[in-house]
């Protein structure tokens, strides 16, 4: 069990450092901070933004004399936040996960990989890690914005809905990196590896209308699968254990595929 572990934190620390010295993940790590800055602003300030709304609403009830119903502006705030984050990522994981082995393919390197003792799910558990560990580092600093922006309310909010909201971003990640590694570990062409991806998440994204339109239980399954309806769950501050099942069974379930895809590769190397 040492063996491994250790095994897992050496491909972990080769791959995170993989990352902190590539162009490609300096230039997305700006593109992310730009557009998420702007989803805040927006969100906040912006034409139909939350404050200019609740101010509008305000000068309207006294101008007509009758009480507007409060709007919870902090939790409207973390919930269309949080919406905006989960469409983005959508976006960029697909680009973080495609060279994970796909690069590892053009380099020449997979097959010694593939060849070494290292177990192939000690690489796919530790690749898993050093991706998501750099889209959480994207992420910490938009913590800081949503404190400032949360730090004004009166009465305060409560931490658990933006912590369930983060946690069920992270996992979300998760789920789409993990997958996203079994496409890659397919090809060596990362734009192919992206595009598949890509593919995949669309299809998870609209497996809740397909499922919804098949009656029966059979429906009913494939709505489940969604991972955008579970990650709206969270981002409502409920905490629902079928979502973290879900999550944890997609994560898994790339794990394992690209555990096999490598498995494969090194019987068709012997």
């Amino acid at each position: 069990m040492g063996i491994v572990l250790a095994n897992i934190i050496a491909i972990y620390r080769r791959e995170l450092q993989s990352y902190f010295v590539s162009p490609l993940a300096y230039g997305i790590a700006g593109i992310f901070w730009f557009i998420s800055g702007l989803f805040l602003v927006m969100i906040l300030l912006g034409p139909g933004g939350i404050l200019p709304t609740v101010a509008a609403f305000d000068i309207q009830g006294q101008q007509i004399g009758v009480p507007v119903p409060p709007i919870d502006v902090p939790y409207e705030f973390v919930r269309a936040f949080l919406d905006r984050m989960g469409w983005l990522l959508l976006f960029i994981l697909p680009i973080l996960s495609m060279g994970l082995y796909a690069e590892e393919r053009k380099r020449g390197t997979l097959e010694l990989l593939a060849t070494s003792p290292i177990t192939n799910w000690a690489v796919a558990v530790g690749k898993l890690l050093g991706v998501l560990t750099f889209l959480i580092t994207l992420i910490l600093p938009l913590l800081g914005f949503e404190a400032i922006a949360l730090s004004s309310s009166n009465p305060p909010m409560s931490p658990i809905i933006p912590l369930l909201g983060h946690l069920g971003l992270i996992l979300l990640a998760a789920a789409i990196l993990s997958l996203g590694m079994f496409i890659s570990s397919l090809t060596d062409s990362t734009l192919l590896s992206a595009v598949l991806s890509f593919a995949v998440i669309i299809l998870l994204l609209f497996i809740d209308a397909i499922g919804k339109s098949i009656p029966g239980p059979i429906g009913q399954a494939l709505s489940h699968l969604s991972l955008i309806k579970h990650y709206n769950t969270l981002v409502q501050g409920i905490f629902d254990t079928s979502a973290l099942i879900l999550f944890a069974s997609y994560i898994i379930l790339g794990i394992f595929l690209t555990a096999q895809s490598i498995d494969a590769l090194r019987f068709q190397r012997q």
